[in-house]
């Protein structure tokens, strides 16, 4: 990988998500050779990739460059590579691009669509958990519009502007949300032969209700919103196949379109080459204790997503979500001084809930905030400043800010471009690793 030796100890980050972006920050200042390697030159902000799918916002203002960090930064280097295999005795990971050894290893390679082993939804549906499936989402969805325009009858309409999603957390009702005033406010304007009517919008939760994680309140609030929207709501459903046609649940109900939407649940990313009691092969997270340190290694730290800490407060984990990857950051960089000095009096990680919230569109959200619920125009107001200031770099934030008051003033979304067309074979060939 062409990195210079050194007699500093060599600190290797894998994966460039909110752990590991927050954490290089800090662990720059320590006496280390500091290596940072992911397969994506950029950190993405994943919360907002609804709206990068739906035309809201171009790709580029929720993407921050890693090398920006190397700036000045004498023993920093980032290395654009795919980590396939760790020899945690050696001391040694394998990537695309060569090997490298490590004295200390830290891993936050995040989570990737979970389709529980159903190849034929996987061969078919469209997930979107990165940059370029959010791409090919928005590609697909204007053709599916500019198709609809060619189509005569009503029957192939309808099939080609039904929109099927699968799973009601936070970016399932987002997307459903924002997909819904797209029919109401941009249809209207760039199709005025379609009848927005034949437009369809289905969302498909395997439990009783919107929302799951959160308060039953603001679950009801949600599925209010949603249904004022337009959308259709079927709980307690769960899909069993999808053949690029016809959607088939498990009680019978049958959906066709052209369009399935897959947020269902995620899986963690892990690298190979750990022995099974380090990790929970049913959710591919590593076991960690409160310090982080991946079960049986003292060298070796999981963060984020792909982190299992069990407490009395979150026997099965902590959410996966940015709070606790970005808090666990701060907590292992504050030790990491320690760590290197061979000190066993570390601080333990105690997760502090900021509360979870979710938009459903223009002036509605929904969000949980302690022992508060908020709904409507204020938890809306609260969505759009946590999100903003979440964002990394200045002109990030500011890029997305303008494209909000424009969309908010004009009933209107920028964004409407085909940059490169998606097609169904596209579809049937994506990796495991694009997954």
């Amino acid at each position: 990988m062409n990195i210079p030796k050194s007699d500093l100890p060599r600190v290797v980050v894998v994966g460039g998500g909110f752990a590991g972006l927050n954490l290089v920050k800090k662990l720059m200042k320590l006496p280390i050779q500091l290596v940072m390697l992911n397969k994506h030159n950029y950190h993405a902000f994943q919360p907002l990739l609804y709206q990068v799918s739906t035309s809201g916002i171009e790709p580029d203002s929720i993407v921050y460059p890693l090398r920006m960090f190397i700036k000045r930064q004498k023993n920093f280097y980032f290395r654009l590579a795919e980590v396939s295999k760790v020899d945690p005795e050696k001391k040694i990971l394998t990537a695309d691009i060569g090997e490298l050894s490590y004295d200390y290893l830290i891993i936050n390679t995040g989570t990737r669509t979970n389709f529980f082993g159903n190849d034929q939804i996987k061969k078919y549906a469209m997930p979107m958990k990165t940059i370029p499936q959010a791409l090919n989402l928005r590609s697909l969805i204007l053709q599916n519009f500019e198709k609809s325009t060619i189509v005569v009858p009503q029957e192939d309409k309808k099939f080609i502007l039904n929109f099927v999603i699968v799973g009601a957390g936070p970016t399932g009702v987002e997307l459903a949300g924002a997909i819904a005033e797209f029919k109401h406010s941009v249809l209207p304007l760039d199709f005025p032969d379609l009848d927005p009517e034949l437009m369809q919008i289905h969302i498909l939760e395997g439990a009783d209700r919107v929302l799951p994680p959160m308060s039953i309140k603001s679950s009801k609030k949600a599925e209010k919103a949603l249904k004022d929207l337009g959308v259709q709501i079927h709980t307690n459903t769960i899909v069993t196949d999808y053949d690029g046609h016809l959607v088939k649940t498990k009680d019978g109900k049958e959906f066709k379109t052209r369009t399935l939407i897959w947020s269902a649940g995620v899986t963690g990313n892990l690298i190979e080459g750990f022995p099974e009691s380090s990790y929970n092969s049913r959710s591919n997270r590593y076991y960690v204790n409160e310090h982080n340190k991946v079960n049986g290694y003292d060298d070796v730290f999981a963060l984020g997503d792909i982190a299992l800490m069990k407490s009395e407060a979150y026997p099965n984990g902590h959410p996966q979500v940015a709070q606790p990857a970005i808090q666990q950051a701060k907590t292992l960089s504050d030790n990491f001084s320690k760590i290197l000095k061979g000190k066993s009096n570390l601080k333990p990680f105690k997760y502090k809930d900021k509360g979870s919230m979710a938009t459903i569109g223009r002036n509605k959200a929904v969000a949980d905030i302690g022992k508060l619920q908020f709904s409507g125009f204020m938890a809306w107001l609260i969505w759009m400043f946590i999100h903003l200031m979440a964002l990394v770099g200045f002109r990030n934030r500011l890029v997305v800010f303008l494209n909000w008051v424009y969309n908010y003033t004009n009933y209107n979304k920028a964004s409407r471009l085909i940059i490169r067309r998606f097609s169904v074979r596209e579809r049937r060939v994506r990796t495991n690793s694009e997954l």
